[in-house]
């Protein structure tokens, strides 16, 4: 059986959308190392069609190790608008997400790797699906921008690393209690 894990990058006061217009200060390389190293251990990438059109945006041309894992990497997108996904090795699903990646984690194989806790991430962890639960929280009040959690069923975690890098990006890890 597969892993789930979910990482996103977050600020003090709780903002995650939009990561590229203020995360990128703190991106360094000891997180892409960190990132690459996650990555070479999953076999997919899963994601909701607004990261999709950003991914594809931004990595439709590898200029480094990272970058190319991110464009060769199978990846799914859960969408019920889109009908086309053009980027390197991206396959629509349509339909219902939890029953798709139920089947997923069934398969054989390396983990699912999922950026950003946005619908998609938060349906998968109320219908107890996350693995992994990766909070990169950064040095930075922005004030305003797409909240990080939106009402839904509670869950209890269970912090499984923490730790605090220089840059003053705190990353903490959590698995399900």
């Amino acid at each position: 059986m597969r892993k789930l894990v979910v990482s996103s990058l977050v600020s003090v006061d709780g903002v995650h959308g939009d990561p590229g217009s203020w995360a990128s200060a703190y991106f360094d390389a000891e997180a892409v190392e960190t990132s690459l190293a996650k990555l070479q251990v999953s076999d997919a990438m899963l994601m909701g069609r607004n990261t999709y059109e950003y991914f594809a945006a931004a990595w439709s041309e590898p200029t480094g190790p990272y970058d190319q894992r991110l464009y060769d990497i199978q990846k799914y997108v859960f969408s019920s608008t889109l009908t086309s996904a053009d980027w390197n090795n991206s396959t629509i699903v349509s339909g219902d997400a939890v029953a798709a990646v139920s089947r997923l984690k069934d398969q054989d194989g390396g983990d699912l790797m999922i950026y950003g806790y946005g619908r998609l991430s938060q349906t998968l962890l109320e219908h107890d699906l996350v693995d992994e639960l990766n909070f990169w929280i950064n040095p930075v009040v922005l004030g305003s921008g797409t909240p990080l959690f939106r009402p839904g069923g509670r869950r209890a975690l269970r912090l499984t690393s923490s730790e605090v890098r220089s840059n003053g990006v705190v990353c903490l890890g959590y698995a399900p209690a």
